[in-house]
């Protein structure tokens, strides 16, 4: 069993508000001050469960730093009220920092729903070659 130190599981509490309020943001149509609010409260939570020099570590990376720069160029541009823009620069600068990362994801998917054509559509996502259902 792992240990969960305090200040995880407020980094926690922390991420959740946050994409609370990044999806929040996006429903009531780009609302640049709950994006902005969201992106805040995730990137501190995130710093709250990884620690901050772990989480200096990920992000500039050598490997990750075309990544890195989109995703907090986005922040900067919501934290500038141009919401749409940055949401879509931040976009991209997740999907380039955590592309090694979704195979695994979809891997798991694909094991833990037992639905054969979710099963199959997460295994070819996640690049296995067994098609067995």
């Amino acid at each position: 069993m792992v240990a969960i130190t305090e200040f995880q599981k407020i980094g926690v509490g922390l991420t959740g508000f946050g994409m609370f309020f990044l999806l929040f943001g996006v429903l009531l149509y780009f609302d640049s001050i709950l994006l902005a609010f969201g992106n805040i409260l995730f990137l501190t939570g995130l710093a709250f469960i990884i620690g901050l020099r772990r989480t200096a570590q990920f992000f500039f990376q050598r490997q990750k730093l075309r990544g890195s720069t989109f995703f907090l160029g986005g922040v900067a541009l919501v934290l500038l009220r141009w919401p749409v823009i940055g949401m879509a620069v931040e976009s991209y600068g997740f999907v380039v920092l955590f592309k090694s990362f979704f195979p695994v994801v979809f891997g798991f998917l694909g094991s833990f729903v037992n639905i054969p054509f979710l099963k199959t559509l997460f295994n070819s996502l996640s690049g296995s070659s067994s098609s067995m259902v």
